[in-house]
């Protein structure tokens, strides 16, 4: 992980879709070794509030802050500091989870085999790194995806549903990574309908309250 110190701040952020008002003056942080579990119903805004904060929706009123500063004033800094795993995979049908992993890493650092099949161990996908990922089954695209997460090696996580479509086993495993980033002195902000709140350190955010 890049940094022990990390400092994220959402400041009266207010987004609509067309005449809908989804996010109304949302505000919160988190810092480092901290978990925020945001929560609600469908529609309530919880994607778009990840989209926000990734900086891939601007919102109409408030800013989003990273270490003092609006991320939109240095998008490619803030970029580098943040990894997101969206609702869907998001991995190319044709390449490998390995191919994958080295596209999407590389366009980051410089990364290794060794380093990404490191990743790909941690989340139980090394056993399919050579497969297509049309040939993946949603959990284990979920797995993939994760172990893109750990091979960005940045402190801040912002994760949509990071628990969708695996099973028991693979909800521990990918709940412990979690805890260990957070231990470690990370960051992260996780929309899941799954339990979160029971992990150490977890603070809940309902967005439909």
């Amino acid at each position: 992980m890049k940094t022990t110190s990390t400092s994220l701040s959402v400041d009266g952020v207010h987004v609509w879709r067309g005449d809908r008002h989804v996010l109304r003056g949302l505000s919160f942080s988190v810092g480092s070794g901290q978990l925020l579990h945001v929560v609600g119903s469908n529609g309530a805004g919880k994607t778009t509030l990840l989209r926000v904060v990734c900086g891939l929706i601007a919102p109409e009123e408030g800013q989003v802050m990273w270490e003092g500063s609006n991320i939109r004033s240095d998008r490619s800094a803030y970029q580098s500091n943040i990894a997101f795993a969206a609702h869907e995979a998001a991995l190319k049908a044709d390449l490998t989870a390995l191919e994958n992993l080295r596209f999407a890493v590389g366009l980051r650092r410089t990364v290794s085999v060794d380093e990404l099949m490191a990743s790909m161990r941690r989340t139980g996908a090394e056993g399919y790194a050579d497969l297509p990922a049309r040939a993946l089954s949603a959990g284990q695209k979920r797995r993939v995806a994760m172990a893109r997460v750990l091979a960005c090696d940045a402190p801040l996580w912002l994760l949509d549903e990071p628990f969708s479509n695996l099973d028991s086993a693979g909800v521990e495993v990918i709940s412990a990574l979690i805890d260990e980033h957070v231990r470690r002195g990370g960051s992260a902000v996780v929309v899941a309908h799954h339990g979160l709140v029971r992990r150490a350190g977890a603070t809940q955010l309902a967005l439909d309250e």
